[in-house]
C-alpha cells in the first residue's frame, strides 16, 4: 500500500531535514538511491505489483555478503508480500576484489568506486544499465571489504521500510505495491571505526529469557544479536559476560561472528579474548599477577590461540578478580609488565608484530589513575576512555594529541554499581548523549564506541542513536539531533505518527533521567511545596493518555512493537512515581492522622500491583509470550546500591480513626496539623504574580463525617469552598481580590470552624506588590527566583565561541552550552562570553545563586570545570564544579548526589540592592551545560526539580544572539 499523499510528504519532509547518515530512507525521492513508492525519472523498480528484484550475489564472497544477500531477498518478500523475482532488474552485491561480478562492471567502466576503494566499511549504492548478459537495469551494492557491503544490502532494507528492530522489537513491515529507488551515485562510510554494544548485567532479565528461548547464550541467541548489530551499522560486540563465556559456552559463538562479519572483543575486565568465568572454570589459583604469573600467561595464551585469525579487538590490562581493582595502589610497573608480557603473547601467537593485532587498555574507574599518573602503553594500543558509568566522561585527550591506535569511549545505559543499579527501563536522554559523545569526538576519541546496553531490550532507541551518531558525528549536529526522535518513529511506526510519536519518546526519557526509577522514594518529589508531587504526576498522566490515544489511532498491527517501545515505558514509568508518591502521601497522612493515610496505601497496594501486571502484559501477552523474563529485573524496594531479589512494597502506614468527627488542617508549605502542632499555621506568602492562590486542605481524624466553614479576616480575602461537609478530606484555595486590597495590606486571617466544634486560625502574609510598569525581568517572588538557562535576553559570544541551546537536555526544559566545545578556556573581562538575565529583587539583601548544570566531569584534568556569576557590575566570581566518582576522594559525596539528583548544583553568594538587577553567568570552561538559574533566600522552600519558573515581566530589548 503506497502512502497517502499527505503522510508521504511528512515522511519526506522528516528525512529532507536529516543528514544522509542518518535519514537511511528516501528524501525527496530524486536524490541518488533514495527509495520511494512513485518513480522519478530513471528510477529503477525494486518492488512492483507483486514482483520483487533478484539479488545477485557471486558464490566466492564473503560469508557475510551471502547472508546479509540472502536477508535482503527475504525483506523485498516482507515488502511485496512474497512477491516473485523478476528476471530483468536485479540488485548485485559483492565485494571489490572477491566479487567476479562486481569487478567485471567496474572493469567496463560501468561502475565508479572512488570513496569506497580502500575505504574502511565504505559503501556504494549506483543503478547501472546492462550490467550484465541477462540484466537489463541494476542497483550495485559494492564496497572494497565485506563489511562495506553489508552495510549497503542492510540500508537497502532499511529505505525500503523494514526497521532493524523487526525481529527485536517486533516493528511489522508495511506491505507496498511499488518501491524504486532513484538513479545516482551514493557513497557512505562511518567516522569511527568501531561501534558497538556490550550485553552486560544480563540477569535475571535477558539471561532469564536467553535460557527460556534458546537454552542459554549459545550461537542460536548470538546470531540474532550479530544480524541486529550489522542492520544498525555496528560492527563490534562485548558478548554477554556475568557467568558466561562466549567461546567456551559454545565454539560456534566465534566462528559466526567472524562469518557475519561481528569484530569480538571483551570488557574492560576481560583480557587476552577470555571470559571472566573462564578463570573460575578453567584457571587455578589466585587471580594475582604477582603471586600467579605462570599460570596466567599460560591462561591468556589459550585465549590468544582459540582466537587464531578471526577479526578480534584484543583487551589488554588486568583488573581484580570480580571486576574489582587489582590493587590498594597505582602498580604502574605491575601493569606495564603485564601489558608486556601480554603484547609478547601476541607476537608469538599470532606470528606478527603485536601492533598488526588490534588492542585496547580500558581505562575504566581506578584504570584511569595508572593513565593519569603517567603510565604509557604502546603507541598501537587504542586507550578507551570510560564515563562514570553514569553517562559522564571522565577524561578525554588533550585537543591535537594523536597516537597510532587512537582514543575511544567506553559508554553506559545501564550499571551496577553505586549510588545504586540502573537496570529496568531506558533512562538516557539521547540529548546527554550526543552532547558527552559529541565531546569526545571532537577532543579525537573517533577509533571506538562502545555502550552498555545491559539486557540490550528495553534499550531500543538510545542504542539505535548511538550506532547512528557513530557512523557519522560530523553529520549529526543539534538540528537533527532534535529530528531524530520522530525520525525513529516514522521507521518504526511509518509517518502519519511519527512526531507524536516522537514527542513521546523524549518526554518519558526526560521524565525518567530526572531522577532513575530504582533512585525514586516516597519523599523524592516534595508533597507540600509548590504542588511539586502533583505536577510531576501530571506530567506523566497526560502522557499516558497521550500514548494510549496514539496507540488506538495506529491500530492493532502496531500493537506489539507500539507496547515494547512507547507504551510500555511509559505507562510503567508513570505507575511508578504515582506509586511512590502515593507512598510518601501515606507516610505523611499517617503523621497527621489523617483518616485518608488508608486510602493512600490501598492506592500504593494497587499501583504496586498493577505495576506486575504491566510486565505480564510485555512478557505473555505482547507477541505472543515472546517476550517472557525479559521485564523480571527488581525495581522496587531498594534500600542500599544492589537492587532486592524481587520487587517489594515499601513500608505503609496505617490510622486508625476516632470514633467521632474530627476535623483538622494541613496547608501548604508544610508537613505539619493543626490542631496539635506548634507554630501556629502561616500559609506562604500570596503574591500577585507567581503566587495568586495557595491551599488549605481539611481533612478529618475521625470515622464520621463533619461540616466546616472558613470566614475571613477581610472582604478582598477569598476561600473557596467556604463550606461544606468532609468525609475524609477537602482541599480550599486561598486569594486575594487584589483590585479591592488596600495598599497598606501586609495580611490577613483565615478561620476554619467543625461541626464537632475544632477551630483553626490561619496566618495568610501577602508580599509586596511589584509595580509592573518599573519592573522587569524575571521577579522574586516567596525568596526566589527561578529562570531556566535558555531563556536568556542576551548571549554575548567573543570572537569563535557561540551559546546554543540543546533541545530537551536535562530535568525541566534544554540545556545550554558554548561551542565549539574544544576552544580554550575564556575570561571574564569585555572580550568574554555570558549569558544576560534581567531579574527583578524585591527587597535588598544577601542570596545564592544556584546554576543548575548537567553533571559533567572535569574530562581535561583541570582541577575542576569553572564558570562565574556577577550581578551588574559586581566582578564575576568563579565557581568551581568538584566532583569525583572514585570512591575515597573529597568530592566522592559531591558525585554521588550529582548522579543521583541527575545535576550539579554550584552555588554562589550576592548581595544586592532591591529592584531591577541583571545576572550573568559566564563562560570559563568549556563543557559546561546550564539547565537553570535559580536565585533563593535563605529559608527558602526546597523541592526536587526545583520552583517553576518565575514571571517575567518584559525588557526594552531581548535579543537571541550577540557576536563580537
Amino acid at each position: 500500500m503506497a502512502f497517502a499523499p499527505a503522510a508521504r510528504g511528512l515522511f519526506a519532509a522528516l528525512v529532507l531535514l536529516l543528514p544522509p547518515a542518518i535519514s537511511r530512507a528516501a528524501d525527496d525521492c530524486a536524490a541518488p538511491a533514495a527509495v520511494c513508492d512513485d518513480a522519478v525519472p530513471g528510477a529503477l523498480a525494486l518492488v512492483d505489483h507483486g514482483r520483487v528484484a533478484r539479488v545477485i550475489v557471486d558464490a566466492a564472497d564473503f560469508p557475510g555478503v551471502l547472508r546479509a544477500a540472502r536477508d535482503l531477498q527475504g525483506d523485498l518478500g516482507k515488502v511485496a508480500g512474497d512477491g516473485t523475482q523478476t528476471a530483468t532488474t536485479a540488485i548485485i552485491a559483492g565485494t571489490l576484489g572477491r566479487s567476479p561480478r562486481i569487478d567485471r562492471i567496474v572493469a567496463s567502466k560501468r561502475l565508479d568506486t572512488t570513496g569506497v576503494a580502500g575505504t574502511w566499511e565504505g559503501y556504494l549504492l549506483q543503478v547501472v544499465e546492462r550490467p550484465e548478459p541477462g540484466v537489463d537495469r541494476a542497483l550495485i551494492v559494492a564496497d572494497a571489504d565485506k563489511r562495506g557491503t553489508i552495510f549497503g544490502l542492510y540500508e537497502l532494507s532499511r529505505r525500503l521500510g523494514v526497521s532493524p528492530w523487526n525481529w527485536w522489537a517486533d516493528v511489522p513491515v508495511q506491505p507496498r505495491r511499488t518501491r524504486y529507488i532513484a538513479p545516482g551515485r551514493f557513497v557512505d562510510a562511518p567516522q569511527v571505526r568501531y561501534r558497538g554494544i556490550f550485553l552486560n548485567d544480563e540477569d535475571p532479565a535477558l539471561g532469564g529469557w536467553m535460557k527460556a528461548t534458546y537454552g542459554g547464550p549459545n550461537h542460536r541467541f548470538y546470531e540474532r544479536v550479530f544480524e541486529l548489530v550489522l542492520r544498525l551499522k555496528g560492527n563490534y560486540l562485548w558478548p554477554a559476560m556475568w557467568g558466561r563465556a562466549f567461546a567456551d559456552d559454545d565454539p560456534r559463538n566465534p566462528q559466526l561472528a567472524d562469518e557475519y562479519g561481528i569484530v569480538i572483543g571483551t570488557s574492560h575486565h576481560e583480557p587476552m579474548m577470555r571470559a571472566h568465568v573462564e578463570w573460575e572454570r578453567h584457571g587455578s589459583g589466585p587471580w594475582d599477577y604477582t603471586k600467579n604469573a605462570d599460570t596466567l600467561r599460560a591462561f591468556w595464551r589459550d585465549g590468544i590461540r582459540r582466537m587464531g585469525t578471526r577479526e578480534s579487538v584484543v583487551t589488554l590490562g588486568m583488573r581484580g578478580d570480580g571486576d574489582e581493582p587489582m590493587t590498594q595502589g597505582t602498580a604502574i610497573e605491575l601493569l606495564q609488565a603485564i601489558v608486556a608480557d601480554q603484547r609478547n603473547i601476541l607476537a608469538d601467537l599470532t606470528g606478527k608484530p603485536p601492533e598488526r593485532t588490534p588492542q585496547v587498555w580500558a581505562l575504566y574507574k581506578e584504570v584511569q589513575d595508572y593513565f593519569d599518573a603517567g603510565m604509557q602503553v604502546p603507541d598501537d594500543v587504542t586507550l578507551l576512555f570510560a564515563d562514570d558509568n553514569w553517562g559522564n566522561l571522565r577524561r578525554l585527550p588533550k585537543p591535537g594529541d594523536t597516537r597510532g591506535g587512537g582514543y575511544g569511549v567506553y559508554y553506559h545505559f545501564d550499571y551496577v554499581g553505586g549510588p545504586r543499579n540502573y537496570k529496568w527501563l531506558n533512562t538516557t536522554q539521547i540529548e546527554r548523549t550526543w552532547e558527552q559523545m559529541h565531546l569526545a569526538y571532537e577532543y579525537g576519541a573517533r577509533q571506538l564506541w562502545i555502550v552498555n546496553v545491559g539486557d540490550l531490550k528495553p534499550m531500543e532507541f538510545p542504542i539505535s542513536f548511538f550506532l547512528d551518531h557513530a557512523w557519522k558525528p560530523e553529520a549529526f549536529g543539534i538540528d537533527a539531533l532534535e529530528r531524530y526522535p520522530a525520525h525513529w518513529a516514522a521507521e518504526q511506526f511509518g509517518p502519519q505518527h511519527a512526531q507524536e510519536i516522537g514527542e513521546l519518546l523524549t518526554r518519558y526519557t526526560q521524565y525518567n533521567a530526572r531522577r532513575k526509577p530504582e533512585l525514586l522514594s516516597p519523599d523524592t518529589f516534595s508533597l507540600v511545596n509548590d504542588a511539586e508531587a502533583d505536577r510531576v504526576l501530571a506530567d506523566w498522566n497526560a502522557l499516558v493518555e497521550r500514548a494510549r490515544a496514539t496507540g488506538a489511532a495506529l491500530g492493532p498491527t502496531y500493537r506489539d512493537a507500539y507496547y515494547q517501545l512507547v507504551e510500555y515505558p511509559i505507562a510503567a514509568s508513570a505507575n511508578l512515581t504515582a506509586m511512590y508518591v502515593a507512598v510518601g502521601r501515606n507516610r505523611l497522612y499517617a503523621k497527621q492522622g489523617r483518616v485518608s493515610a488508608n486510602a493512600q496505601g490501598d492506592l500504593a497496594r494497587r499501583l504496586f500491583e498493577r505495576d506486575a501486571e504491566l510486565a505480564r502484559v510485555y512478557e505473555r501477552d505482547i507477541a505472543g509470550g515472546k517476550w517472557r523474563h525479559m521485564m523480571s529485573q527488581p525495581r522496587i524496594g531498594y534500600t542500599g546500591w544492589q537492587q532486592p531479589e524481587r520487587n517489594i512494597l515499601p513500608r505503609l502506614e496505617s490510622t486508625a480513626p476516632q470514633a467521632s468527627a474530627s476535623m483538622a488542617v494541613a496547608i501548604e508549605g508544610d508537613a505539619s496539623a493543626w490542631p496539635g502542632a506548634t507554630p501556629a499555621p502561616m500559609l506562604p506568602p500570596l503574591d500577585a504574580l507567581a503566587h495568586r492562590s495557595r491551599t488549605i486542605t481539611v481533612f478529618n481524624r475521625g470515622a464520621r463525617a463533619f461540616r466546616f466553614e472558613a470566614q475571613t479576616s477581610h472582604p478582598w480575602l477569598r476561600v473557596s469552598p467556604a463550606s461544606g461537609d468532609v468525609d475524609d478530606e477537602r482541599a480550599l484555595t486561598v486569594d486575594v481580590d487584589w483590585k479591592a486590597l488596600p495598599a497598606n495590606a501586609t495580611r490577613g486571617r483565615v478561620t476554619l470552624r467543625g461541626s464537632e466544634g475544632t477551630r483553626v486560625v490561619i496566618d495568610v502574609p501577602l508580599a509586596g506588590r511589584v509595580d509592573a510598569r518599573r519592573a522587569r525581568g524575571f521577579v522574586e517572588a516567596d525568596g526566589r527566583i527561578a529562570i531556566e538557562a535558555a531563556h536568556y535576553d542576551r548571549a554575548i559570544a567573543n570572537a569563535g565561541v557561540q551559546w546554543r541551546t540543546i533541545p530537551h537536555l536535562g530535568r525541566t526544559l534544554s540545556g545550554v552550552t558554548s561551542f565549539p566545545v574544544t576552544a580554550p578556556p575564556g575570561t571574564t573581562g569585555e572580550h568574554g562570553a555570558w549569558l544576560e538575565y534581567p531579574i527583578h529583587l524585591t527587597r535588598d539583601g544577601a542570596f545564592d545563586v544556584r546554576v543548575v548544570m548537567s553533571p559533567t566531569l572535569d574530562f581535561q584534568h583541570r582541577g575542576g570545570l569553572r564558570y562565574a556569576v556577577s550581578i551588574d557590575g559586581e566582578a564575576p566570581e568563579v565557581v568551581t564544579v568538584k566532583s569525583d566518582p572514585t570512591p575515597g576522594h573529597a568530592d566522592f559525596k559531591a558525585w554521588e548526589r550529582a548522579v543521583s539528583d541527575s545535576v550539579y548544583v554550584g552555588t554562589s553568594r550576592h548581595d544586592a540592592k532591591a529592584g531591577n538587577r541583571t545576572l550573568r553567568i559566564w563562560r570559563v570552561d568549556p563543557g559546561v551545560v546550564l539547565q537553570r538559574v535559580e536565585i533563593a533566600r535563605d529559608g527558602a522552600r526546597a523541592t526536587y526539580l526545583g520552583p517553576p519558573e518565575s514571571p517575567y515581566l518584559p525588557t526594552a530589548r531581548k535579543q537571541s544572539r550577540e557576536s563580537r
